[in-house]
C-alpha cells in the first residue's frame, strides 16, 4: 500500500474493469483498498475509464459511508455509539482513545497514519456492549482501560494489524 497517488498505478488498478462503467463502485473499492482512501487524482481517471462525469463519480463516493476522501490509518478503530453501547459508557472509551492518540477536535486519523478512530451508530453486537472493532475484529465489554491496553499492544506490534 502506498499513500502518494500514482496516476499509472490508479490506471492499472482499473484495467480489469475497462469497458464496464457499471463497475464504478468496484473500481472505487479497488482504489480505496490500495490507498486506504480515494485520492482526488483518481476521479479524472475514473471518469475517462467509465464515461461517467467526475461529478457523478464524486457523488457516488460521497453517498456511500464506506468511502473516504481523506487518508485513513493502517489501523481502523470503530467505536460503537449505538443505544446499548452509549448507555454502557462508550463515550469515555472514545475520549480515552482520542486523548492517547493525540487526536484534536474533528481529527479522526493520527498524523503518522497509524490509526483512524471512527464513531459508528451500531456494530450489530449489542449483547457485547460496549464494543469496539480494531481492523474488523470485535472487542466486547470494552472499558477505557482495556481500550488503552489494546492500543498499546498494537503500537508494540502485539495486537491486530
Amino acid at each position: 500500500m502506498e499513500n502518494i497517488p500514482d496516476l499509472e498505478r490508479i490506471s492499472g488498478l482499473l484495467d480489469p474493469f475497462r469497458g464496464s462503467p457499471s463497475s464504478v463502485i468496484a473500481m472505487l473499492q479497488e482504489i480505496q483498498e490500495h490507498y486506504r482512501y480515494l485520492p482526488r487524482e483518481a476521479f479524472p481517471i475514473l471518469a475517462k475509464t467509465t464515461g461517467l462525469s467526475e461529478a457523478r463519480i464524486y457523488s457516488l463516493a460521497t453517498f456511500y459511508e464506506n468511502f473516504s476522501l481523506e487518508p485513513k490509518g493502517r489501523n481502523i478503530i470503530k467505536v460503537c455509539d449505538g443505544t446499548a453501547c452509549h448507555v454502557r459508557k462508550s463515550l469515555p472509551i472514545l475520549e480515552r482513545l482520542r486523548r492517547e492518540l493525540g487526536l484534536g477536535p474533528g481529527e479522526v486519523t493520527t498524523k503518522n497514519l497509524d490509526f483512524t478512530v471512527e464513531v459508528v451508530a451500531c456494530l450489530g453486537a449489542c449483547g457485547l456492549s460496549p464494543v469496539i472493532t480494531l481492523n474488523g475484529k470485535a472487542y466486547p465489554a470494552m472499558t477505557p482501560e482495556k481500550a488503552s491496553l489494546l492500543l498499546h499492544s498494537v503500537e508494540l506490534g502485539e495486537g491486530s494489524e
